[in-house]
C-alpha cells in the first residue's frame, strides 16, 4: 500500500469536511441569519420549577435562566454577552453624532481633557472647563437665569443620542411652564459631574442641573442620569447633590424623566437646597 497515497487522501477528506462544516462560502455566509432577542430566552432544558425562572426574568435584566453547556454558556448566550460587551465600549471610546447636537442647537463647550485617554486617565480634566470655553461662556453664556442645563457625554454617548432629544424638551417645557427663568442649554464635551460647579458660579446660576451619560453596563449603554445642585462653591461635595439615575427607553422614560425634573427642581428652588440638605427637609418622601 501507498503510504504517501493514503496521507494525501486523509487530508483532502479532512479539507472537505472543513469547506462543508466549518468554513462556509461568502455567498453562503451573507445569506445566513443570527436572531438574538430582546427578552432573554429559557435555556434551562426541563427546568424544576420554570415559573419562577420566567418570573425572574419579567423583573430583571440580569442574564437568568440562560442555561448552560457543560461548564459554559451556550453559544447564543455567549455571543449576545460579546454584542452588549462590545457595546458599552464603543458607548464609553465614540463622540456624540454631531447630528444629534446640531438639532437641539446647543453651544459646544470643552472641558481640559484634551483626549478621550486623558479624559479617563485624569477625573480632574473632565471637572474644568478649557480656556477656550471659559471665555467663551463668559462671553456669550446667559447671566443670573434660576436654572442652568447642561448635556454631558460623560462615560456613554449613545445616552445622550438615545435621550436627550425626548428629555431635554420636556425638561425646558416643564420649567418654562412653571414660570422658572431657562438659560440656554449647553453641550460639554468630556465632561465629568463637576463641571457644572463652575458653569453656575461663571453664569451666576441659582441652580444647574446635568444631564449625563452613566458609565455603561451590560444591560444597557444608553442609562442618563441628572445631577441637579443649588448654588454649588469651590466647597461644594457629592451630599449637596440630588441625582435621578437610569433614564432610558427601559427604566425612567425619558419624556416622564423630563416632568418629574422640572418638578423637583421647583421643590428645590423653594427651598433653596438640594441634595441631603433637601431631602431631610422633605423626610427623604419626595426625592
Amino acid at each position: 500500500m501507498d503510504l504517501e497515497k493514503i496521507v494525501k487522501q486523509i487530508i483532502d477528506e479532512v479539507m472537505r469536511n472543513q469547506e462543508s462544516t466549518f468554513i462556509p462560502k461568502s455567498d453562503e455566509r451573507s445569506k445566513r441569519t443570527v436572531h438574538f432577542p430582546e427578552e432573554f430566552e429559557m435555556g434551562v432544558e426541563n427546568p424544576y420549577k420554570e415559573e419562577a425562572i420566567r418570573h425572574a426574568q419579567s423583573i430583571t435584566p440580569a442574564r437568568i435562566g440562560i442555561g448552560r453547556a457543560g461548564s459554559r454558556m451556550k453559544t447564543q448566550s455567549y455571543l449576545q454577552f460579546r454584542i452588549d460587551h462590545a457595546a458599552a465600549q464603543d458607548a464609553v471610546r465614540k463622540d456624540v453624532n454631531p447630528e444629534v447636537i446640531e438639532a437641539l442647537d446647543l453651544p459646544i463647550l470643552e472641558t481640559r481633557a484634551e483626549s478621550l485617554k486623558n479624559y479617563l486617565m485624569d477625573l480632574d480634566a473632565g471637572r474644568k472647563l478649557s480656556d477656550r470655553s471659559k471665555e467663551w461662556l463668559q462671553k456669550n453664556g446667559e447671566k443670573d437665569v434660576q436654572v442652568q442645563i447642561l448635556v454631558c457625554d460623560g462615560l456613554s454617548s449613545s445616552a445622550v443620542e438615545a435621550n436627550v432629544g425626548d428629555l431635554l424638551p420636556a425638561l425646558t417645557q416643564g420649567l418654562l411652564l412653571k414660570n422658572i427663568k431657562v438659560g440656554k442649554p449647553l453641550f460639554i464635551k468630556r465632561a465629568r459631574v463637576w463641571v457644572q460647579d463652575e458653569v453656575a458660579q461663571l453664569l451666576n446660576a441659582e441652580f444647574v442641573i446635568s444631564l449625563i451619560g452613566e458609565r455603561p453596563g451590560l444591560n444597557t449603554d444608553e442609562s442618563m442620569s441628572a445631577y441637579m445642585v443649588y448654588k454649588p462653591t469651590d466647597k461644594t461635595v457629592e451630599a449637596d447633590r440630588t441625582v435621578i439615575s437610569n433614564i432610558h427607553k427601559e427604566g425612567l422614560a425619558p419624556v416622564e424623566a423630563g416632568a418629574h425634573l422640572s418638578g423637583l427642581i421647583e421643590k428645590m428652588l423653594q427651598a433653596k437646597s438640594s441634595g441631603v440638605a433637601f431631602a431631610r427637609q422633605n423626610n427623604l418622601q419626595d426625592v
